[in-house]
């Protein structure tokens, strides 16, 4: 019994946090064990591949806990998870100004775009900006898939509806409260508008008939990821996060962070640090 204990004892020192939340998925075959919450980086492979590679070379694993920017940023701040892999800047800055979260690292970005039906019922493709994509939409009333959970995406979308000074409300504008791709399912299967990011929509788009890209390029929806890391510690499972998170900004992180998705989808679905836009 002594050594069963030993063994327990052990084992959650070696996992850190991890033996206390709920993995949804662990990435790598390695004794050592530090939690990562993010969404799509995890939904899409990007996470696994980054773990698969860093693992390797640390004998480590990376509990994945699936969840949006700000469940991420709230589980980091609770001391439940290692570090995190989110994009939402204002909350991000919030978090180092507290200090409870350390060392933000700008990793790379994608863009988002606003999808919906290919014949564009609220004519939003000659828009010249993100807010009067928007206005027309909320004008015709038709339906608008909010992913309505505190994540990223819906930080980012609220603050387009804050610049066209309109408060969404009625049946048009409906809430997924789920991740990317579960939300644009549900714009395809009711052919209404969603604001996507640019991997999600690559990696899904031969599924999605009922939609298609109809307004990009606003500078505002430049979407970066950043790092952060719950503050230094004496637990493997930290130090682990540390090492990980230089990991990322490395030559060999960052090469991989730019390369994804371009094999399978013919195309890159991230930008690296070195091309994108500070935030």
């Amino acid at each position: 019994m002594k050594k069963l204990a030993i063994l327990v004892s052990g084992l959650l020192l070696t996992c850190g946090h991890a033996s206390a939340i709920d993995c949804h998925q662990v990435l790598g075959q390695g004794e050592r064990q530090f939690s990562l919450a993010t969404g799509s980086p995890g939904e899409l492979g990007l996470l696994a591949a980054l773990a698969q590679e860093f693992g390797q070379q640390h004998n480590a694993s990376l509990c994945w806990v699936k969840a949006g920017s700000g469940k991420s940023l709230a589980l980091l701040k609770a001391g439940e998870i290692d570090m995190v892999m989110v994009h939402a800047p204002a909350a991000e800055q919030q978090a180092i100004n507290e200090g409870w979260a350390v060392e933000r690292q700008l990793l790379g970005s994608n863009q988002f775009y606003i999808v919906g039906p290919h014949h564009d019922p609220a004519g939003i493709a000659n828009s010249r900006l993100a807010k009067e994509a928007f206005a027309k939409i909320a004008l015709q009333k038709h339906t608008f898939i909010t992913r309505g959970d505190n994540s990223g995406t819906h930080k980012k979308e609220l603050s387009i509806w804050q610049q066209a000074k309109l408060v969404p409300s009625g049946d048009w504008y409906q809430a997924s409260h789920d991740f990317m791709k579960a939300s644009l399912q549900r714009a395809n299967a009711g052919s209404g508008y969603f604001m996507t990011d640019s991997s999600t929509w690559v990696a899904s788009r031969a599924e999605l008939n009922n939609l298609t890209v109809l307004f990009k390029g606003d500078p505002y929806l430049v979407n970066t990821y950043h790092s952060l890391r719950a503050p230094s510690s004496s637990t493997d499972a930290n130090q682990l996060a540390q090492a990980f998170s230089q990991y990322l900004v490395s030559a060999q992180g960052q090469a991989l962070f730019a390369q994804f998705g371009q094999a399978q989808f013919g195309q890159a679905m991230y930008q690296a640090a070195s091309a994108s836009l500070q935030q």
